[in-house]
């Protein structure tokens, strides 16, 4: 397989015999949105995707809509040719549930679209920009009498960039690091000399991760795919010289789907959750014909250690915050069994939050997991050794992600690992914690159903509440939940760290973040309130979203009660909420008139705006409230 895993997306469905044909019928195929996403979710070549990205250019406007993708319009600026390049973008990023819209500033000017306000990239209201640069624009041919000097220049050039598409466009940047190319002036001691090539593109990729963390702009490193399919495939001397392609053409699909990920995962779309099945997938063997001690698990044997490579990388994704599940045709007690006793297992019991052994279709224990954790179907992946399975679920859900896995298990590891689909653009505590409230939310679903009524289960869950304005240290989690949250989520606004930060000192507005206890444990963070001042008399509710998983609990209540204590306490005596409806936010469609609000009619665009009077709200949930938003002055938010 070697590098063609990466080149060829081989964690992908290759295309069926019909993608063509269905190609062409996509623009009066019936069912539209299915077929858009079934026509991208394969293993497309360059020429495949440029082909896709075509057909959807036909699709109009006002149907754009009706996909349910999400907009996302970025300005791309580089030295290379991006004329092959950016239809790949765009269909790639279909596969990420993207409709992708990109302004491209013309070939070479990177400064100049950069420092001209008025520009078209600074002008077009882009939410980043891809500084889509490689080595030849940024590091000097051969050796220099002053590397360091050289370097600083490189370094100075990139951040003037960056700075000012911040300050013209309000974007941040998204920024590549430097791959070397596959030649070297010295051979193996290419890396010991300051001056080389080599050894400026390692020392400027090493300052560009070291100074990332002060910065609202993301990273695409460019440099990790190229090792992964090697300089020599990254770079083709002759794509270049003829057309300034600055990524092969071999290789582009995978930097389009990189690149894909990364603005999935900017907009809340990466996965959350993984569903394992169990026999020949993490051990080899079937428990129930073969018996625990028939199993292929362990050192020794290159087969068991293949599946044990497939359950650390289960765990390591446990670690980082990836719920995990179990979904398989097994006998509970059996499967279960192997869990307890079984000396080579690296996952156990407490690894899984949701245990769904029996003898059910898996499409039926897929939806049942992720009821069980508060999920969306599109946050789970499944990862099953059997072809049949697999095709199963692709047909039947096809918003789970269902990578292909070679007939080898020795591959299976890397297979999962190469897909991405558990893209992060950023890591916190609150992240590390996340498993615990999956499994937390699936023994609430045990309690709600051996409950008499809901005010009983309710009374049983003990919960706290916890207001607070916008602060330093919750900025990067209240950036994750406005770009993730879909399903309840009135307004849809997005906000990036950057725009967080700001939000929390702007004396206009008011800022709540929430956080739930009960006795379970903590479910973190699990809603965000803007409200922005409109009159004297009257607070409108900006965005207001909030996580599934503590749906039905009364929190809802309590969070209205704290936004009119606030606006009282400025002042107001009206209240205005708008919801905005999308193809994913139904949920909450009768939000505020089940909140008591009254309707002030619909605009043009189907935008409704609901008022309400600031009279204390009544019937609140068994909820207490540990915390209410202080009156925090601007200032001190900013020092935090």
């Amino acid at each position: 397989m070697s590098n063609d895993l990466y080149l060829q997306l081989q964690w992908l469905p290759k295309p069926p015999e019909d993608w063509r044909m269905r190609l062409k019928q996509l623009t009066d195929a019936p069912n539209q949105a299915e077929e858009v996403r079934y026509l991208a979710s394969h293993a497309l070549s360059a020429s495949q995707l440029e082909h896709l990205a075509r057909r959807l250019g036909r699709i109009g406007a006002s149907e754009r809509e009706s996909l349910g993708l999400t907009p996302f319009r970025l300005g791309i600026v580089s030295n290379g040719n991006l004329d092959l390049l950016v239809p790949q973008l765009v269909a790639s990023a279909v596969r990420h549930g993207i409709w992708l819209d990109c302004v491209v500033g013309p070939y070479g000017q990177i400064h100049q679209q950069a420092l001209d306000p008025a520009g078209i990239i600074n002008s077009a209201q882009c939410q980043a920009v891809l500084l889509a640069i490689d080595y030849r624009d940024l590091v000097p041919e051969g050796q220099t009498d002053d590397p360091p000097a050289a370097l600083r220049i490189a370094q100075q050039k990139l951040s003037a960039i960056r700075t000012a598409f911040l300050e013209n466009a309000g974007a941040p940047s998204i920024v590549q690091t430097l791959v070397p190319p596959p030649e070297s002036l010295f051979g193996n001691f290419d890396r010991r000399l300051s001056g080389t090539r080599r050894a400026q593109i390692a020392a400027f990729n090493q300052d560009l991760l070291g100074n990332m963390a002060q910065t609202p702009d993301y990273l695409l490193d460019v440099a990790a795919m190229a090792e992964q399919v090697g300089t020599a495939s990254w770079y083709a001397p002759d794509e270049w010289h003829m057309a300034k392609l600055s990524v092969s053409l071999r290789a582009s699909p995978y930097y389009a789907d990189q690149l894909g990920r990364l603005l999935g995962a900017i907009l809340g779309k990466s996965r959350r959750c993984l569903v394992l099945d169990l026999d020949n997938t993490i051990w080899g063997g079937v428990v129930g014909d073969d018996g625990i001690g028939g199993l292929r698990l362990g050192q020794g044997d290159p087969v068991g250690e293949a599946f044990v490579a497939v359950q650390q990388l289960a765990r390591d994704l446990h670690g980082r915050g990836v719920a995990l599940a179990i979904s398989s045709k097994n006998d509970d007690t059996l499967a279960r069994t192997v869990f307890r006793e079984h000396p080579d297992m690296v996952l156990r019991e407490d690894h899984i939050a949701v245990f769904q052994a029996n003898w059910s279709d898996k499409a039926s224990n897929l939806a049942a997991i992720a009821g069980s954790l508060s999920l969306d179907l599109s946050s789970l992946v499944f990862l099953d050794d059997n072809p049949a399975e697999r095709a199963l679920i692709r047909q039947r859900l096809p918003v789970v992600a269902v990578p292909e896995l070679p007939s080898d298990p020795a591959l299976f590891a890397r297979t999962l690992a190469a897909a991405g689909y558990f893209e992060a653009i950023a890591f916190s505590q609150e992240d590390v914690a996340r498993t615990g409230f999956y499994a937390s939310n699936a023994q609430r679903a045990v309690l709600a159903g051996k409950a008499a009524n809901l005010d009983d289960y309710l009374g049983s869950l003990a919960m706290e509440i916890r207001f607070a304005p916008f602060d330093a240290m919750g900025q990067e989690r209240i950036a994750q939940l406005i770009a993730k949250s879909n399903q309840f989520n009135l307004t849809t606004k997005r906000y990036n760290g950057l725009e967080v930060g700001r939000l929390a000192v702007d004396p206009t507005v008011r800022t709540i973040q929430v956080r739930l206890q009960d006795c379970f444990g903590d479910n973190g963070m699990v809603s965000v309130v803007i409200l922005r001042c409109a009159t004297s008399d009257r607070w409108v509710i900006d965005s207001w979203l909030m996580s599934c998983r503590v749906l039905g609990r009364g929190v809802e209540k309590m969070v209205l009660a704290e936004i009119v204590r606030i606006a009282r306490a400025e002042g107001a005596s009206e209240i205005v909420g708008v919801y905005r409806p999308t193809s994913r936010n139904v949920l909450v469609r009768d939000h505020y008139e089940g909140l008591g609000f009254s309707s002030m009619g619909e605009d043009e665009e189907g935008n409704s705006r609901w008022i309400r009077s600031t009279a204390p709200v009544l019937d609140l949930p068994p909820i207490k409230v540990a915390q209410s938003v202080e009156q925090v002055e601007p200032a001190s938010l900013a020092a935090q």
